[in-house]
């Protein structure tokens, strides 16, 4: 049960499609007070009856993008300390005691941060990935209800904390990192992983094309070929055997790909902006004038 000399926590899990990972996902986090899934209304397996049955609440509506769906979710919450963990993540139990010494640290009046950054430990296809950058990837997810809401962004959007939701006179918030770790099983095949690479590599379209108005050789060849050495090179994805490879290819794709779309949505501009530039011709009664004529 939970100490009841600590601050209070809702374990908030953001599910759609998720009947393989959900309930190992509850059990890494029923230390919280409140385990609350926010489900996507379009979800066809048996996520909804998982959760139903294993969470202290379920919420609903269809899913946008994951900032959006966590964003609706967290006023939610019922407790004032919050806790995201993705369906495919579980958290440790040095994680957990980690986060206990947070809340009942806030309870007993010491000073501690607004918000907290977790590092991942990235698994693909079965193999935990040690090199890529994967090595380096940290999450802000445990953060004040009130205080903590993601950009408005499609893709990798990270938790700010807006001017707006600070009380009056408060300092500027301050965000710490624990040791504790989030198992992350990426995904388990290529089947499971496609679509999702796909939807985020044109969401990551929409986010670069409000930044860049014109698509060159640059971005289309160079900018691919430099994410693989990057990533693959520099970060140490050599280390991780064919799986590293696979990965590092994966994400010099991915860049490809974003910045196609942003091409593809300029030549359609282009092509819209040229027709509604065109002269128009006449029909009717002067066209068949000219006609006679």
């Amino acid at each position: 049960m939970p100490d009841s000399a600590r601050s209070h926590l809702t374990a908030l899990l953001p599910a759609g499609n998720e009947e393989r990972h959900l309930a190992d996902c509850i059990a890494s986090v029923r230390f919280a007070d409140e385990v609350l899934v926010a489900l996507d209304a379009a979800s066809k397996d048996g996520t909804r009856a998982i959760a139903a049955r294993l969470a202290d609440r379920v919420i609903e509506r269809e899913y946008g993008n994951s900032a959006s769906q966590k964003n609706w979710a967290i006023p939610q919450a019922a407790h004032e300390w919050v806790l995201i963990v993705d369906c495919d993540e579980r958290a440790t139990p040095e994680l957990r005691a980690e986060i206990e010494r947070v809340l009942v640290d806030d309870a007993a009046g010491r000073p501690v941060a607004d918000g907290y950054r977790i590092r991942r430990r990235n698994h693909f296809i079965g193999q935990e990935i040690k090199g890529c950058g994967w090595q380096r990837d940290t999450v802000l997810r445990l953060f004040r209800r009130d205080r903590g809401r993601y950009e408005t962004k499609n893709v990798h959007a990270d938790v700010n904390f807006p001017a707006e939701l600070a009380p009056a006179g408060a300092p500027s918030p301050r965000v710490e990192s624990l040791r504790g770790e989030l198992l992350h099983f990426t995904f388990d095949s290529f089947d499971q992983y496609l679509g999702k690479y796909l939807r985020y590599a044109d969401w990551a379209g929409e986010d670069r094309a409000l930044r860049t108005p014109r698509v060159g050789y640059r971005h289309l060849a160079l900018r691919p070929i430099a994410r693989f050495l990057r990533q693959y090179v520099l970060f140490g994805g050599w280390r991780d055997g064919k799986a590293g490879f696979v990965i590092c290819v994966l994400a010099a794709f991915s860049v490809f790909l974003k910045y196609a779309r942003v091409w593809e949505k300029r030549v359609r501009e282009q092509a819209s902006r040229e027709r509604g530039n065109a002269p128009r011709r006449h029909g009717g009664t002067e066209g068949s004038t000219e006609k006679n004529e």
